[in-house]
């Protein structure tokens, strides 16, 4: 049967002109506020318990997880920030930060700039952004992170180390369409000391977690007897050598700005840090879905398996949020990646591999590509995380803002499959016309596209992992099986 798109696809927007000003204008409101995580709290969250914060179950933490999507820091109670110590050129006062390579910073433009304000938004426009900053954009956006945390006066951080090493680390993203550290979007726990450990790991993993990526997937190396590939024995490639490389780098006694840290917490720090990078291979996906949908209704953030399983859905989501965001920066993010896969399509034909679906750029599908990434990969994890009432839903709006997008670009895609798979069937109908006619012979008329199953079911896969996994992907409700 021909898939019909829902009808009321094409009335799903993003974002209206009358919501952008009604999310604004409660974002300024907030400003006002002491404590902002209270304001959105109300929209949400259950009655918050008796017990304290350490102790809270899953249901209870909905503060501590929409502040840690929204970007913002649930510490601001005093309504403002506790400066950086900037004792590194001589003096308190000095507000200029020189790097080993002489690249400088300066905080006080940082704390003041109009873009970095703006790292909350989950429109914010990274990609104009990059094209003002090409090679300390990564240094920017992790230092008001940071700053935003409290993470600097916490753990006592170096600004010339910590500039020292992020800037090394933007330094070793080659110049591929994609592969990037600008895709990752992090978040925060809450101001109680207990989760600030988690949180600095978590936004280092962000940063290092596509350290010297080339640009090629994991299948790709393995098959190719990459020196990666055989250094790590073909399993989690990438990611192990993202994770040891930057390691490495942080280890530079120039780098090593949590050398504050004591013996005990640096070896957390690094466990941490390495099961995030770890847990962002594709191959542990659908583990990491069940485990949580398991455990969510009697996960508490006083466990810490349980602060680890959070965070690992937190940084997977950050890293394949793209269809999550508003579609124009989805689309841009789509052009990359589909030259990305180009490139190492390329490259195999040049070898004399077998091109790897949606691969070729001979023969593009990038609708179909996106239909299989969104239903397969991204929605399960999205669902996963929002019926655990993880998502924030902001003034204004009837569900979170990441699934009005999700639902919006994945019918947009549909119907660019449904339009193409039309333009097939006319040009077929066309061609059947006209060679009947020259004939005298009988000739019986294949079906119509119209009438052949789900694309989806005819497409291949994102992946081979992704395929063999496939049944795992499935949401259970009411018996019955669905795909959002």
């Amino acid at each position: 049967m021909h898939r019909e798109v829902d009808k009321g696809a094409t009335e799903i927007q993003p974002f209206g002109v009358f919501v952008r000003r009604r999310i604004h204008a409660a974002q300024r409101d907030l400003t006002r506020i002491p404590n902002a995580i209270e304001a959105f709290a109300s929209y949400w969250k259950p009655e918050p318990s008796p017990t304290s914060d350490i102790h809270c179950p899953l249901s209870q933490c909905a503060p501590v997880l929409m502040c840690w999507l929204l970007g913002t820091s649930s510490d601001s109670g005093s309504g403002h920030k506790k400066s950086v110590d900037r004792k590194e050129s001589g003096t308190l006062c000095d507000t200029i930060v020189t790097t080993i390579d002489g690249q400088s910073f300066d905080t006080r433009e940082l704390d003041h700039d109009r873009d970095l304000s703006m790292v909350a938004d989950w429109s914010l426009p990274i990609f104009e952004m990059a094209e003002k900053h090409r090679i300390t954009v990564l240094s920017r956006l992790t230092y008001t992170v940071f700053k935003q945390a409290d993470l600097f006066r916490i753990f006592k951080v170096s600004p010339i180390k910590f500039f020292n090493f992020f800037h090394a680390l933007e330094k070793g993203y080659w110049e591929i369409p994609c592969t990037s550290w600008a895709n990752v979007r992090l978040y925060f726990f809450n101001s109680n000391m207990h989760y600030k450990h988690f949180v600095m790991a978590l936004y280092t993993a962000a940063a290092m977690h596509d350290y010297d990526h080339p640009g090629r997937t994991n299948a790709f190396l393995v098959a190719a007897e990459d020196k990666k590939a055989i250094l790590y024995n073909d399993r989690s490639v990438l990611e192990n050598h993202h994770a040891a490389e930057s390691w490495r780098l942080l280890c530079l006694p120039e780098n090593n700005f949590i050398e504050t840290l004591d013996a005990a917490e640096t070896k957390r720090f690094r466990y941490l840090v390495l099961e995030y990078i770890l847990a962002t291979d594709l191959k542990q996906h659908f583990e990491i879905i069940m485990t949580f949908n398991e455990k969510t209704n009697e996960m508490e953030m006083s466990n810490e398996s349980d602060r680890l399983l959070m965070a690992k859905m937190v940084i997977k989501m950050a890293d394949i949020n793209s269809p999550t965001k508003p579609y124009s920066l989805h689309r841009q993010w789509t052009d990359r990646i589909c030259e990305e896969f180009y490139e190492q399509g390329d490259e195999e034909r040049r070898r004399g591999m077998a091109i790897t679906p949606y691969m070729d750029r001979s023969e593009p599908q990038v609708a179909k590509l996106q239909d299989s990434f969104i239903a397969h990969v991204v929605s399960p994890l999205a669902v996963a995380m929002n019926e655990a009432g993880l998502l924030p839903i902001l003034p204004g709006l009837m569900e979170p803002e990441m699934m009005i997008n999700l639902k919006h670009n994945h019918q947009k895609w549909l119907q660019e499959i449904d339009v193409s798979s039309s333009s097939s069937g006319y040009i077929f109908n066309h061609c059947f016309h006209a060679v009947a006619g020259l004939g005298n012979g009988i000739i019986e008329e294949e079906r119509s596209t119209s009438e052949s199953p789900d694309n989806r079911k005819c497409s291949p896969s994102l992946d081979s992992e992704v395929e063999e996994q496939f049944d795992m992907c499935t949401i259970h409700e009411h018996d019955e099986e669905e795909y959002l």
